[in-house]
Formats: structure tokens, C-alpha cells, sequence
């Protein structure tokens, strides 16, 4: 069934008031931390393909998202090519469950907005929740911070009781933050949930940032907790404390951060920050230089 630009499997499945969790590659996914949520998801709740951008060269630049070459299981080479995509769950409650995964399109952004509305329409989706992570000016020793937002009395009183601060930005932002514009006119309510990493570490996989949005979406729905992420994410901060026991300045530095920061809420991206002192812009930048470098 073709809906705007979007190609849906036939027959469509009839879901339960489903709630949407969504990622976005690459302007709120650092770390993944937000891609590693979803695989978590979609592997508990054995999702199934749903539907995909018909004709992605319509939308995406692919000298900006390459495509990729693999084998599959009969040694045949295959090519896959980036593109936005959607899959979906069975729920046990009262609601089951579409996993999006967006690209930021590089051109037709109004179509493709349009077709992924479209879509949440037809599939008669209650609520659209964009999951994400972010860098901020924190050290990795304290819990990482969270902020979102809400349209909806239901979902504003879900952000509150998990304790998760207003994120009151103002500045560039993603074009498919329509999509939470004009969902609630269609009766959807929205929520984002974003987590903060320490700007430093810049690893392709943050399973502290993933752990910390898998807390929070288990709290959200009651779904048990995948222990894999915990053990991969206890394994990196050793790794990171590791780096920091070499240099003694270093440790002195993060001890600074938590003074300067620990008490403080998470920046918001755009607004000024306070001053940094040239010891700490200094680890900054050789911790990313490491962190970049990897091991020798």
C-alpha cells in the first residue's frame, strides 16, 4: 500500500493504539545512544517490518549516507541502501508499538513530513516519542542527565513523573521536528526524551546513554531491561577511568566538572555556558583526541 512516500507491507496489521518510538540519524543520535534503544525494543518485542521509503533517493544524498556492502547468510553480496523505515510489535498492555527510524532528508523535506504524518494517520497512532541523546559539558561520573518535552495532558504527566526536565531550547533544529507539530492536530499526542553525554568520550556505541534511555522507556512501559547493555556500559566506564588513572591532572579536572556542574541542570543546546577554565577546555580536547584515537 503506498501512503505519500512511504511503501506499507500488505495486509497492513491492525494495531492496538499504538504508541511510536522513534530515533533520529544523525542530528540527535550521538553515541547511538538512541539507535541501541531501539534494537533493545525491537528485539523484545521480535518486531516485524511494516514499511519503508519507496524511492529514498528522493530524499537522502547518498555521497552523505553511503551505502553499504555485506554478505548475507548464502555468501550472496548484497547492498543496503540508508533509508527511513518502520517496524512494529505486539504489546501486552493496551498498546502495541511502531519503531521508526528516520534519516534527516537532505531535500523534499516538506513530502517527507507530510508522508510520515500521513502514515501515523492511517495507522491510527496515539502517540509519536522521539528518543535521543545529546553532548553537554558533563562529567561521566555523575547520573546522566534527561530532558523532553510533551504535547498532551497524559504525556506532560508521564515526563513529570519520571522526572524528566523541560528542555526549553531555542535555535537550529531537525525539519522533522514538524512532526511533532502537526501531530497533535491529528489527535497524537508527542513526547521527546533526551539524554546527555559527556562531549568528551565520543564513542560510536555510549551504552551508558543507551542504559540510561532503556531505564527510562522500561519505567515508561514496564519492559524488562536488557542486561547485555548494562554490562556492556559498566565495561566502558572502566575503560574511561582507566584513561583518566594514567593522568592525575585529569582526574583533578573531572573532579572540577562535577563541582561546576553536579548541582547545575544540563545545558541546553545553543544557550551560553558558563565560562570553562582553560584546564578543562584543555581536557576536553585531548580526552576527545583519545577517545577518537582509541587504543594503541
Amino acid at each position: 500500500m503506498r501512503i505519500g512516500a512511504f511503501e506499507l507491507d500488505e495486509p497492513v496489521p491492525e494495531l492496538r493504539d499504538p504508541h511510536v518510538l522513534a530515533m533520529l540519524d544523525p542530528w540527535i543520535d550521538v553515541g547511538g545512544a538512541g539507535t541501541l534503544t531501539l534494537t533493545w525494543l525491537e528485539k523484545y518485542f521480535q518486531a516485524e517490518d511494516i514499511g519503508r521509503i519507496s524511492r529514498p533517493g528522493q530524499f537522502f544524498d547518498f555521497t552523505r549516507y553511503r551505502p553499504t556492502i555485506y554478505y548475507d547468510e548464502d555468501e550472496k553480496r548484497q547492498i543496503a541502501v540508508p533509508n527511513t523505515y518502520l517496524t512494529y510489535g505486539r504489546g501486552k498492555g493496551e498498546h502495541d508499538f511502531l519503531f521508526l527510524h528516520l534519516l534527516e532528508p537532505h531535500s523534499r523535506s516538506d513530502f517527507y513530513i507530510e508522508s510520515i504524518i500521513r502514515v501515523l494517520a492511517r495507522l491510527g497512532v496515539k502517540r509519536y516519542c522521539l528518543l535521543g541523546s545529546m553532548y553537554d559539558y558533563i562529567p561521566h561520573t555523575l547520573p546522566l542527565p534527561v530532558t523532553g518535552g510533551a504535547s498532551g495532558d497524559s504525556a506532560a504527566m508521564e515526563l513529570k513523573r519520571l522526572g524528566i526536565e523541560s528542555n526549553k531550547y531555542e535555535g537550529p533544529t531537525t525539519i522533522t521536528t514538524l512532526i511533532t507539530q502537526q501531530a497533535p492536530g491529528l489527535g497524537i499526542e508527542t513526547m521527546s526524551i533526551i539524554v546527555h553525554l559527556p562531549q568528551y568520550t565520543q564513542l560510536d556505541d555510549d551504552y551508558t546513554g543507551a542504559v540510561r534511555l532503556m531505564d527510562t522507556v522500561s519505567s515508561l512501559y514496564e519492559i524488562p531491561v536488557d542486561n547485555e547493555y548494562y554490562d556492556k556500559a559498566r565495561q566502558q566506564m572502566e575503560e574511561i577511568d582507566q584513561a583518566l588513572s594514567k593522568n592525575p591532572q585529569l582526574r583533578a579536572i573531572v573532579k572540577e566538572m562535577e563541582s561546576q556542574y553536579g548541582s547545575q541542570s544540563p545545558k541546553k543546546p545553543g544557550e551560553k555556558q558558563t565560562p570553562l577554565s582553560p584546564e578543562i577546555e584543555s581536557f576536553l580536547s585531548e580526552m576527545e583526541r583519545r577517545f577518537k584515537d582509541g587504543p594503541k
